[in-house]
């Protein structure tokens, strides 16, 4: 199965995006199709055996639209098309206003009785109401033939019917109707005339609009350079970003792009990774330390060795992540959905109901038509079909720019339903990596002395806590001398000589052979263990010389991120494979309660643990580093993973922290709730406005020309109600 983007042009309400949806679904070779109205895009998965693209788009053409095949990696493509329909949206809806202006003065003039022979004259009036009608209003009656002929009636149908029973009536009062002498016959051209160019000006701003939902991608777009510089033959080239490939050697300079995702080979910098993670403080670069394509270099220059191009850099799989979250429908969406497959039928047949009651059972033939074409204008399933995507397209937008990636729709919406929190604790919770945190000397030995024997004998060392000892010296300064006759003791430590010294390192048995008294720090190595530390003897010339604390340690902003949760009213679990003791220890450094601390599982067994957990009728997130957690990730309602491994994460979780940071998943949550928030504003006013505003056209009780305007200005409304989630702002 092959995946493929087209953008449509010409839809004009949800109904457009359904039949469009319907005609491509009912292909042969099409696994799924969707159709999203605010994006203008269709997203299709198809079998190329049995279809392809030219049969797609010459399908959605037949259905009286156009379509073309998305350029993924361009803004420039995207933007003409947009551009392009709001220049002619405008310009129409100019001429159009030009034309009805004589037809409204007419209207006002009447009202007032005031005489104005050549503008009330029906020929007049008919002379400047056709072109409207008929030239600028010729786009409703194409895609209304459409949309009959489909079997699917849409807005275009509704607009048709109502200009054209406004236009018609008047031209049979105008010229076939008697009237009394010395008065004038009632037209209606001015309420055709100014519904089309109502619904011109509410297109226009909705296309306006809608242009800035998908911002954020736009701004990811336009990350990726369009150059780099490559070493070749000795020689520094540029190049198209298109011709690199795997294995170049790529120079950046200061201030300049990075092409694409590599590891540094020479040189040090600092390297804004801002856009990408959303986090605002450079990362430093040094040999073998990898780049991601689209970041800027600041301070230095660099030359790295590209290993991933084109589609397969971390920035383009983001783009493709955001791009079919936009485009993807959330559950809550479905109801619209069906409400706007039956809306333009019901309507055409409350609007018939109107007529008949107004010309038979009232006797009020101008009242009927009046009544029934502002039925027909004001029930426009334009805000209905706009509710949904456009919030979703903002939020997911808006959730790129701070560093979080939601794949889609669907999670978006289950993410604010979340009550309970389980974070894994290597690597999520903890840094992943043992690291010093005590050294205690014996009497007689200082710390630094200390710390510098048990790092030079654990110099040849491949455990990870002699490298954690090894990594704190370094980082303190310390010179280290080579070790002598290193040996490593399994299960017990390491023994060396350093400079004529004989040095043991390892574990309190370790001591025991040795016949090293080590009770001078019993208390102390009671409380470190206490602590969920592992304790590391040091002896040196067969004399107890002091001990050294181990730990994978507590990151930072865990501790803020589980109260963050907390003031979310969101309960927060941890899971780990490690002993009680060493979860209680960690647990009580960040705030979670003994209660919440589930010990001793296994990785398998993670999914399980979330599983009881959702038996209890809880909606769960799991946290996770997105390699060993799959399982757990895939069992809760919404898998949150560390971008820390960003490729392998952006496969494995429903949503991604990119900058690894936890403080950010309270903020994920937040803008979850925030967008549903949007999302039910946007449903509950487009359904109370359908349902307020038919029957008080029905009743008479507004002019075709107020319910055109409300039509128009209710589709902008739900867009500007979107757009204001742009002010949204992280969790703090």
């Amino acid at each position: 199965m092959k995946k493929e983007n087209l953008v449509i042009t010409g839809m004009s309400c949800a109904s457009c995006a359904a039949r469009i949806e319907k005609t491509l679904q009912n292909l042969p070779g099409i696994e799924s199709a969707g159709v999203n109205f605010a994006a203008g895009k269709a997203y299709v998965d198809y079998d190329p055996k049995l279809t392809d693209i030219p049969a797609m788009i010459k399908a959605v053409e037949d259905t009286g639209y156009g379509a073309e095949v998305e350029d993924t990696g361009s803004v420039d493509r995207e933007k003409e098309i947009r551009e392009k329909e709001i220049k002619n949206l405008k310009n129409t809806f100019i001429v159009s206003v030009v034309l009805s202006l004589p037809l409204l003065a007419a209207m006002m003039t009447s009202l007032f009785n005031i005489a104005i022979p050549l503008l009330h004259a029906p020929w007049f009036q008919l002379v400047i109401a056709s072109p409207v009608q008929f030239v600028i209003g010729w786009r409703f009656y194409k895609k209304a033939y459409h949309s009959l002929k489909a079997k699917s009636p849409g807005m275009d149908v509704l607009v048709a019917m109502g200009t054209s029973a406004a236009y018609f009536f008047s031209v049979y009062n105008g010229f076939f109707k008697k009237i009394a002498a010395g008065s004038r016959p009632d037209l209606y051209f001015e309420a055709s005339a100014i519904i089309i160019t109502l619904v011109l000006l509410g297109k226009y701003l909705e296309a306006t609009a809608k242009g800035k939902t998908s911002e954020a991608i736009k701004k990811l777009i336009g990350l990726q350079p369009k150059h780099a510089r490559v070493i070749r033959d000795g020689k520094e080239i540029d190049i198209p970003i298109e011709t690199v490939i795997v294995g170049d050697t790529i120079l950046v300079r200061p201030g300049e792009k990075i092409a694409v995702d590599g590891h540094v080979v020479t040189g040090n910098s600092a390297v804004d990774e801002s856009m990408l993670t959303g986090e605002s403080i450079p990362v430093e670069k040094q040999p073998g330390d990898p780049v991601i394509g689209g970041t800027i270099n600041k301070n230095g220059s660099l030359t790295f060795t590209a290993t991933k191009v084109g589609k397969d850099t971390v920035l383009a799989n983001i783009i493709k992540v955001v791009q079919e979250a936009q485009g993807s429908k959330a559950p809550i969406q479905d109801l619209a959905d069906r409400v706007a497959g039956i809306f333009v039928p019901v309507v055409l047949l409350i609007a018939v109901v109107t007529f008949l009651i107004w010309m038979f059972f009232i006797g009020n033939g101008t009242m009927a038509i009046i009544a029934a074409v502002s039925v027909l204008v004001i029930a426009c399933p334009c805000a209905l079909g706009l509710a949904t995507p456009t919030a979703i397209m903002v939020g997911t937008g808006k959730g790129a720019e701070n560093g979080i990636l939601i794949k889609n729709a669907g999670s978006l919406e289950t993410a604010y339903k979340i009550d309970t929190v389980i974070f894994d604790k290597t690597g999520t919770i903890t840094t992943g990596e043992p690291a010093v945190t005590d050294i205690v000397p014996a009497a007689g030995m200082n710390t630094s002395d200390l710390l510098a024997a048990a790092a030079g004998a654990e110099k040849r060392s491949e455990h990870p806590l002699g490298e954690a000892i090894v990594r704190k010296a370094v980082d303190d300064g310390l010179s280290l001398h080579d070790p002598e006759n290193f040996s490593a003791l399994p299960g017990k430590g390491i023994s060396a000589v350093i400079q004529g010294r004989p040095i043991l390192v390892g574990t309190r048995d370790l001591m025991n052979a040795g016949n090293i008294d080590t009770g001078e720090l019993n208390e102390e190595v009671q409380r470190l263990e206490t602590e969920g530390k592992t304790v590391m003897y040091v002896a040196r010339d067969g004399v107890f010389s002091g001990v050294i604390a181990v730990a994978d340690t507590v990151k930072e902003e865990s501790r803020e991120a589980v109260r963050r949760l907390r003031e979310l009213g969101i309960e927060t679990y941890m899971i780990t494979g490690d002993n009680q003791r060493t979860a209680g220890a960690i647990g009580a450094q960040v705030g979670i309660e003994k209660t919440h601390l589930l010990a001793h599982v296994l990785p398998e067994h993670k999914a399980d643990e979330v599983g009881k957990l959702q038996g209890k009728g809880h909606r769960v997130a799991m946290v996770g580093d997105g390699i060993n957690d799959a399982p757990a990730l895939a069992a809760a309602d919404i898998g949150i993973a560390m971008g820390t491994g960003t490729d392998i994460a952006i496969e494995t979780g429903d949503i991604i922290l990119m900058n690894g940071n936890l403080k950010t998943l309270s903020t994920a949550i937040a803008l979850s709730r925030k967008t549903m928030v949007k999302i039910k504003q946007n449903l509950f006013w487009a359904f109370v406005y359908n349902a307020v505003g038919i029957p008080f056209a029905a009743f008479g009780l507004l002019s075709p020309i107020i319910a055109g305007a409300a039509m128009a200005f209710s589709s902008v409304s739900v867009v500007s109600n979107s757009l204001s989630l742009k002010r949204f702002k992280p969790v703090n």
